[in-house]
């Protein structure tokens, strides 16, 4: 592998582009080419669903046709005047009679059904083998197969028993003995067979056999072949039908066949559909042979034409590079010795652009040092011109002691609160401070402000003494309050009463800043959290204090603000106990 990543790291671009296309479009054709043969197989099933669907449609018509059959049987069995027939029939010593009687039967056939689309015929006996026959199609039929179904229709007591076709008669036979039921002993009167052609119920309910060599089969529930008449299909097609999925695909003699079954409620037989695979899917196999030999196709074509356009790429960068080689022996002046010429494209303009770099390069040299010497210049200019806050403190406290010797009181405390919350910010150049110290900036700012305002502000402030010593952000609680007297005081022509709590929950620490002003709308809470909020002046605002916290601590720390309109704003911070000196110390350490 090493070796591997060695020889392909010492390649030229050219050929690191050449592989990065030829596996890209490998790649797609790859997925392409895995994709189609889904669509192939989802499209296959689709076939086989459809064909599994016709044939449940196809069989479930001649189902009913075939009860139909039977019901013509029934109907004959059941009929007085055929029971009342055959019962006198053989009683009555006059043949004129007996002709009479066999007319009357015959007609009465035709009346039943001998004449119906699917009927050949209908053909009853009486026990002395007399046929009486009506229909279109009438079969002499010989003495041994005459025995050999009345031998077993007896069997069925009078119920179905189908006789499948043969060369000799090509007629599906639906056979019932006839049973007295008018004296009600249920003795044997006769037979009564209804001659069915299979061939026209089969094209009229099934389409499908116009395909070139599709076979359709029914065998009965004895693996007896049905259907076709003067075809015999191999039996080994039923022994494939183990599944319920309606379909399969067997190989047999080195041909591939694809088959469609249904077993038949009624009858108990097995329809089947038998189409030759390479028959029915030639055309999609030929359609994946031509997308697979367009896909080779188009990638020689685009492998050939990445290779020119990898090359147009590649020749101006190589040629750049020869010349920086030139440079890089010489001086910094551009010498252009060839007389390449390159379109104007990024690679065109690289080459321009080296010319105007070597060029410059010395101008660019003697700029940056006149731009050093003026930063310099700047930055010393700068610190000449900023205060000196030691001074501004100076001055502040001789207001104070001037203010004293002249006995205003007021005037002097407040120049002294200024004074020491300037101090704080001056002396204290760390981040975090303890939350005494962080108190007492706010007492210092709250003694100017009840100076301003006198009695409308009442500010009652409760800190537990075991959260005295933790640390907190410098700066952090000052603008909370300032922020609840400069908008409590706002609207309220009252007394705007604030409320600083301070308490110890497990591993936390909570601070409250509650005022009751006027509030906030939703509107103006959401822009607040969400950060916004402009503050007014150069005030610090609620974000930059939360975003601070949130630094130093973590995520699980912060300022939360709850406020409704004309109910107050309660400002809550939240903050590790004992200052969480360790991640502090990584966050300004790093």
């Amino acid at each position: 592998m090493n070796k591997l990543s060695s020889f392909y790291s010492k390649l030229r671009i050219k050929h690191k582009m050449f592989l990065l296309i030829s596996f890209i479009l490998m790649v797609f054709s790859v997925g392409g080419l895995t994709i189609l043969q889904n669509a192939f197989h989802v499209y296959n099933q689709e076939i086989y669903r459809h064909s599994s669907q016709s044939l449940r449609i196809s069989s479930k018509s001649i189902e009913n046709e075939l009860k139909k059959m039977e019901m013509i049987s029934y109907q004959v069995v059941a009929d007085i005047s055929i029971q009342k027939y055959l019962g006198d029939l053989k009683s009555n010593s006059s043949k004129y009679q007996q002709f009479l009687m066999g007319v009357d039967i015959r007609k009465r056939l035709l009346d039943i059904g001998a004449l119906d689309q699917y009927v050949d015929s209908i053909q009853a006996y009486d026990l002395d083998n007399e046929e009486f026959a009506s229909g279109n199609k009438t079969v002499m039929v010989s003495r041994e197969r005459l025995d050999d179904m009345a031998m077993k229709t007896a069997t069925k007591l009078g119920g179905v028993e189908w006789f499948v076709p043969s060369n000799e008669d090509n007629s599906l036979i639906v056979g019932r003995q006839i049973r007295s039921y008018l004296n009600f002993t249920l003795k044997p009167i006769g037979l009564v067979f209804v001659r069915i052609d299979i061939e026209d119920i089969i094209e009229d309910f099934y389409d499908n056999l116009t395909q070139k060599e599709t076979q359709l089969a029914i065998f009965d529930e004895n693996g007896r072949q049905v259907y076709p008449v003067d075809t015999e299909l191999p039996s080994y097609f039923l022994t494939k039908i183990e599944d319920s999925k309606g379909y399969n695909i067997i190989k047999e003699d080195g041909k591939d066949y694809f088959i469609t079954y249904r077993p038949a409620q009624h009858t108990k037989w097995t329809y089947m559909i038998v189409t030759p695979y390479s028959n029915l899917f030639e055309t999609i196999h030929w359609v994946k042979m031509g997308v697979i030999g367009l896909y080779l196709v188009m990638f020689i074509v685009l492998v050939l034409i990445g290779m020119r356009v990898v090359t147009g790429i590649t020749r101006p960068i190589e040629s750049l590079n020869k010349k920086m080689l030139r440079v890089k022996t010489g001086g910094f002046r551009y010498s252009d010795c060839d007389n390449d010429t390159f379109f104007m494209d990024e690679s065109g303009e690289m080459h321009s652009n080296f010319k105007k770099m070597m060029d410059q390069i010395n101008f660019l040299i003697e700029e940056n040092y006149r731009k050093q010497l003026v930063i310099k210049d700047t930055e010393f200019r700068a610190l000449q011109a900023q205060i000196n806050p030691h001074f501004l403190y100076n001055t502040l406290e001789a207001i104070n002691w001037s203010a004293k010797a002249s006995g205003h009181d007021r005037i002097s405390k407040m120049a002294d609160s200024l004074g020491k919350i300037l101090q704080a910010a001056v002396n204290t150049k760390e981040p975090m401070i303890v939350l005494e110290e962080e108190l007492s900036i706010v007492n210092n700012y709250i003694t100017i402000q009840k100076y301003r305002f006198q009695e409308r502000l009442s500010v009652q402030v409760d800190i537990d003494s075991s959260i005295k010593n933790n640390m907190v952000p410098k700066f952090s609680l000052q603008p909370i309050v300032e922020n609840s007297i400069k908008y409590g005081l706002q609207k309220n022509i009252g007394v705007c009463n604030i409320a600083i709590v301070g308490r110890r929950l497990k591993d936390k620490i909570v601070i409250t800043v509650d005022d009751d002003g006027p509030g906030m709308d939703d509107v103006f809470l959401r822009n607040l959290e969400e950060g916004n909020y402009k503050p007014k002046g150069s005030g610090i605002g609620l974000k930059n204090i939360d975003e601070r916290i949130r630094l130093l601590f973590g995520e699980e720390y912060g300022l939360k603000v709850r406020s409704k309109l004309n109910e107050g704003t309660k400002v809550i911070i939240s903050l590790p106990y004992k200052g969480g000196e360790d991640h502090v110390q990584s966050t300004t350490s790093g």
